[in-house]
């Protein structure tokens, strides 16, 4: 991304940061007069079930990840690295997420120590975890390109599948799966529900979740169904956790009949 273009997508405080010192005066004061940002409006939700629902929260790696596989792939890292960046990011977003409940006792897990994981769940009702699955330098390649393909939606798919999780929500910035990118066609058909097999059949260009997770979907033993809401919108999460239909559900058609979930 040219220079011209970045700068043109920052705030003029953004400018004077980039361009300017860290260590200048004025600068420190201009970042002190910008108002905190809530970076996680609905985390009052999570709070809100906690008395009622168990819930194992997997931190995505957003925009900053983009960035940051942007530079790397300028750069010719190869895609194992890419991942050890993407997985350092989706690292930082769960610790930043254990500090805003850190009041609730609920604790970040790295992956070493998952076998505490049931315990933190039975004691505190939820625990934190970043959402790349373990592969980083060993991350395999994709077909095309350099972008991991098994980023958070994949890791946070199979640990609710390792697990046998009641449910698979995903927290999205949008309603669920399109046709297309609503934010970039307005002509884009929203999908409340679909199985697996036709979406695959379908070949979208635009998924709200990463392929891999779809093409496991097929051969899940735990998780049957995934659903996705939008986290900007009071209430859609409460519902998913209680088994209400918001959002997208996709679900696998040849799965066995087994326990509801």
């Amino acid at each position: 991304m040219s220079n011209a273009v970045t700068n043109s997508m920052l705030t003029a405080l953004g400018k004077r940061v980039v361009s300017g010192s860290l260590s200048d005066a004025s600068i420190m004061r201009a970042t002190a007069d910008t108002p905190d940002f809530a970076i996680l409006p609905w985390a009052n939700v999570v709070v809100a079930n906690l008395t009622r629902h168990k819930m194992i929260l997997g931190t995505g790696a957003g925009t900053r990840a983009r960035h940051i596989y942007s530079l790397a792939i300028d750069l010719g890292l190869p895609v194992g690295v890419l991942t050890v960046l993407g997985t350092a990011v989706a690292w930082q977003n769960a610790q930043m997420l254990q500090y805003l409940l850190a009041r609730h006792g609920i604790a970040f897990l790295e992956p070493e120590g998952f076998p505490m994981l049931p315990h933190y769940l039975m004691e505190r009702g939820a625990v934190i975890c970043q959402g790349m699955p373990p592969y980083k330098l060993w991350e395999q390649n994709p077909d095309i390109g350099r972008i991991p393909p098994q980023r958070t939606d994949t890791g946070c798919f199979l640990i609710a599948e390792a697990h046998g999780a009641r449910k698979m929500i995903y927290v999205k910035d949008e309603d669920g799966l399109f046709t297309a990118d609503p934010k970039k066609d307005k002509h884009a058909t929203f999908i409340p529900r679909i199985s697996v097999q036709e979406l695959l059949a379908k070949d979208l260009n635009d998924l709200v979740v990463e392929r891999a997770v779809l093409e496991m979907m097929l051969n899940a033993r735990q998780i049957r169904e995934i659903q996705f809401v939008n986290g900007l919108k009071p209430g859609q999460l409460t519902a998913a956790l209680d088994g209400e239909p918001v959002g997208t559900i996709i679900y696998n058609a040849d799965a066995a009949p087994g326990r509801t979930i």
